[in-house]
This record gives C-alpha cells, sequence and structure tokens, in this order.
C-alpha cells in the first residue's frame, strides 16, 4: 500500500484503521483508490474490502482521478463532504478552494486566481499539487464533474441542463470530459425517469457526523426573517433570486442514517443548482471536520466541557452578506429579539414583493444596497446612528469600498469594514463570522462571551479574553458557538428552577 507521495493525508494508519471500519468521520478526508478496478471509493463505502496490495489513498477526488481512477458507483464520491482543513482560513490553497468553489475558474485564467491570492501560477499550482494531490484546473474540473454526477443520479434534469448546470458551456466538451473521467456517456449512468415539468429538484447534501442539525436550526429560528424565511423545528426554507426569476428552496435532514442533508429547489434555473449548493453547503456548515476542531479547543478547560456536551455543534452562516451586515448593524447591544423586529420591518418596507405562487410565509427577498442607500429607517424604530451606518455599508458596497470577496484574509476584512462610520470591531468580527463564515472570527468585546468564558468566575474584559483565546486559532468561530451556546444553556436551567 502507498499513499500519493506529496498530498496531505491522515497518517497511513489512520487511513487504514478508517477504511477498515467504514468511519464516517474521515469521509471526504481521503479516498481509496483500487488498482485492479480502477475505481476510487470513499472510506465508507460499503463494497468489500479490497486486498491491502492494491489500495492506494489520494487526498482528493481530484487526485485519485488524475491517476486514472474512476469514482465508485456504489458510495459515490459526489456525496463526500469537502475537507475544510483546506477550504477554510487563511492559507493560500484555502483561499483559492474558496475562489474555485465561486466559478473563479470557470471563465477566467489560472494566472488570474493566483494573483487574487498573491502568488504566481506555477506557485499555485505546486501548493495544489502538495496538500491536494491535483493541481487546480483538475480539482475545478473534478468539483463540476462530480457535481453532474449527482444531478444524473438523483434528479431527472436533461443531460443538457445538467451539462449547463456543471458548467460546460457546450453538449460536447461535457459529453467528452465525463465519459473520460468515468468510464461511460452521461445517459448511462441515468438513473431518475423525466419529471413532470415544475417538479421540485431534491439532492442531498452530505456532511462529517457528529453534526447538530436541530442546533443551526434553532439558532436561524431565533432570528428568521417573516416572508424572506421560515424555520422550524425540522427545516430551514427561503425564497432565492430576483424580482424577475425567483425560487424557493427547504433544507431538512434526510430520511436514513447516511449523514446527508435534503434540499429541495423550486425554480432554481440550471445555472443556479451549483452556487446555490456550494452556498448551503457554506451556509450550514457541511465541510467541517469535527475532529479536527475538537482536537484544538478541547485542550481548553472552559470549552473541554462545552465539547462533550455538544459535539456536533456547526457555525451557522447567513445567506447574503449584505443582510447580515443590516442585521449585525441592528444588533448592537439589543437583544436578538430587538433586532430581528427592527429587520423584520425593513423587509416589509422595502423587500420586494415576488408575485409567483410561494408557500406560506414566503413572499419577499431581503432589500439590496441600492433599496436602502437612501431609504430613512428611523421611521421603522431604527436610531439615528444605526440608520445612517446601515446607509453607509449600502453606499460602500455600491462604490466598492468593502465586498464580502470570500478569499480576503480576516484581518484585511476587518481594517476595511471597521473604517465606515458604525461599524466597530464587534461587528466587522461578527460579520465575518456569519457572511464569511470565516473559522477565525472572534468578537472579543460581546459581553455573553466574557461572562461564559469566565467560568463562573469574574467577568473577563476584551483584552483577557482575546488573550485566553489565541490558544483556540483557529477554530475561535466555533469558541464563539460553545459559549453562546452555553450561556442559553445557563439561562434556560435558570428560568426552570423553581
Amino acid at each position: 500500500m502507498s499513499e500519493s507521495p506529496a498530498a496531505t493525508l491522515p497518517a497511513l494508519a489512520v487511513c487504514e484503521q478508517a477504511r477498515l471500519s467504514r468511519d464516517a468521520r474521515f469521509d471526504g478526508l481521503f479516498f481509496t483508490a483500487v488498482t485492479s478496478t480502477r475505481i476510487y471509493c470513499r472510506p465508507v463505502c460499503p463494497a468489500p474490502t479490497p486486498k491491502p496490495a492494491n489500495i492506494r489513498y489520494y487526498a482528493s477526488a481530484a487526485a485519485a482521478e488524475a491517476a486514472g481512477f474512476r469514482p465508485c458507483l456504489r458510495c459515490r464520491p459526489e456525496l463526500a463532504p469537502g475537507n475544510a482543513s483546506w477550504h477554510r482560513g487563511e492559507h493560500v490553497v484555502a483561499r483559492a478552494l474558496k475562489l474555485i468553489e465561486a466559478g473563479a475558474l470557470s471563465e477566467r485564467p489560472l494566472a488570474e486566481l493566483a494573483t487574487r491570492v498573491g502568488v504566481g501560477a506555477r506557485q499555485l499550482r505546486r501548493l495544489f499539487v502538495a496538500h491536494l494531490g491535483a493541481p487546480p484546473i483538475d480539482v475545478h474540473t473534478t468539483r463540476r464533474l462530480l457535481f453532474a454526477k449527482q444531478l444524473l443520479t438523483e434528479t431527472a434534469l436533461p443531460v443538457t441542463e445538467v451539462a449547463l448546470a456543471s458548467g460546460f458551456g457546450s453538449l460536447r466538451r461535457f459529453n467528452a470530459a465525463f465519459a473520460a473521467a468515468n468510464r461511460m456517456p452521461p445517459r448511462e449512468l441515468r438513473r431518475q425517469p423525466r419529471a413532470a415539468s415544475g417538479a421540485a429538484l431534491v439532492l442531498r447534501l452530505g456532511y462529517r457526523p457528529p453534526y447538530d442539525f436541530e442546533a443551526l436550526l434553532a439558532f436561524l429560528r431565533t432570528r428568521a426573517l417573516p416572508g424572506v424565511e421560515r424555520v422550524d423545528e425540522h427545516a430551514y426554507a427561503r425564497v432565492f433570486g430576483d424580482a424577475d426569476e425567483a425560487g424557493w428552496l427547504r433544507l431538512t435532514a434526510a430520511s436514513g442514517d447516511d449523514h446527508a442533508l435534503q434540499l429541495e429547489l423550486h425554480g432554481a434555473r440550471p445555472a443556479q443548482l451549483l452556487p446555490l449548493v456550494t452556498r448551503l453547503r457554506r451556509m450550514f456548515d457541511l465541510d467541517a471536520d469535527p475532529r479536527v476542531i475538537a482536537a484544538t479547543l478541547g485542550a481548553s478547560a472552559v470549552l473541554k466541557p462545552m465539547l462533550r456536551r455538544h459535539p456536533g455543534q456547526r457555525l451557522p452562516g447567513g445567506w447574503d452578506g449584505f443582510e447580515i451586515a443590516v442585521r449585525a448593524v441592528l444588533g448592537q447591544q439589543v437583544s436578538v429579539a430587538a433586532a430581528r423586529t427592527l429587520a423584520s420591518r425593513i423587509v416589509q418596507r422595502h423587500g420586494t414583493v415576488l408575485a409567483l405562487p410561494l408557500p406560506d410565509g414566503l413572499e419577499r427577498l431581503f432589500p439590496t444596497p441600492a433599496q436602502l442607500a437612501d431609504a430613512d429607517l428611523r421611521e421603522l424604530g431604527v436610531t439615528t446612528a444605526r440608520a445612517a451606518a446601515i446607509r453607509g455599508i449600502a453606499q460602500a458596497l455600491l462604490d466598492g469600498r468593502v465586498d464580502f470577496r470570500v478569499e480576503q484574509p480576516l484581518q484585511e476584512f476587518v481594517e476595511r469594514w471597521v473604517a465606515l462610520p458604525g461599524i466597530g470591531e464587534w461587528t466587522a468580527h461578527y460579520m465575518a463570522m456569519r457572511a464569511l463564515s470565516h473559522p477565525d472570527a472572534f468578537p472579543a468585546a460581546d459581553l455573553i462571551l466574557r461572562r461564559a468564558a469566565a467560568g463562573g468566575g469574574a467577568e473577563l474584559g476584551t483584552k483577557a479574553l482575546a488573550s485566553l483565546a489565541e490558544a483556540w486559532r483557529p477554530w475561535r468561530a466555533y469558541a464563539v458557538m460553545h459559549l453562546w451556546r452555553s450561556a442559553g444553556d445557563a439561562a434556560t436551567a435558570k428560568r426552570s428552577k423553581p
């Protein structure tokens, strides 16, 4: 047995044990290829165990495909969660992967991608091969082909629409690329019969356990904006798109025990599918590796018991950066409920009402920066200072002075945002945590954090908390969620006492 020599992999003994036990915690962290069949699998594949001499390990699906292996039809590598170790944080590879997920290589050359992350194209190729076992273009192509494979397997979309949805400009190029990677043309993989026009598109979104979906729903439910989204104990639903072409989605726990959520899409155009799935995977933190996070945070005496109580805690992202920015300003020094009330008023007054038929409770889009740049929000109960801050944010986004580019480092993001009137460190870090899903964002001035981190002692100062949290890098945002949840648990327990 051997491993891809330059790629970053778990230790060989760990890969062996995870493969033999079909440990779902390692799903997507490596792939197992079998030389006798030329097929690569997830570590959870239920197929009979191959001979040890025939096994090769690869750090990514792209690396396995670059070595000439095709994806398994049984365990379906396209359902494996991503490897957050290289999709998060400040490393050049992590930042480049975020850009690839955002479509940076769909129409732009590698040189432009490399420039955006501050390295040369050759160096970027070397880094990708060293850490992922394949160059950027192979990672991009494999991602598109695996998504196409999922659409062909799980939906009734015509092959021409699958090609468009997976980012191929022509059916001919798609057919050729798919056949080369899978040793069969796309139509041979088709499993679903053609569905009636207008039927929902249903996809499975895999995650790595443990995963506390109920806790994410609870967090989002207290912040849900009527008309835009609807959250109950079992599902998250919201509208998406624009006034001309809008749709809606619903996300629930998938049936069975295969570690996946079920996404139901209505009214989505083919070109929207991959961006929508990418956005939801980030928003619901489906690619996190709980083992790696716990290894760092579990060393803290403050956090260790919290991780034991809630091992599946994830980082709840936001749907849209501007929406999160408005919510963050409204939430400055007020309760979650009060901020939600103000945000709901803004949506009802300035949001775009949709004319198409939608489920009860979904009817409008959150306002755009252009809609709020000159809006007078004071009549809705927003203070003069916060109303001015929201208008300033809207105008700054329109001018390009700030943005929510996925590849920007945390410090750069914070510095640019705090330069705007009404935006302090707390607000900027909260936005980074929710809008960018940055794993190391840390609003150290937060009062609840300073109390919860004290462990029952005297409330910590902002500097003291920031100093304590240095040992929690690069996962400080997860520490935030554990501390907030601990404070909520304590408040609930206190109210329940006779």
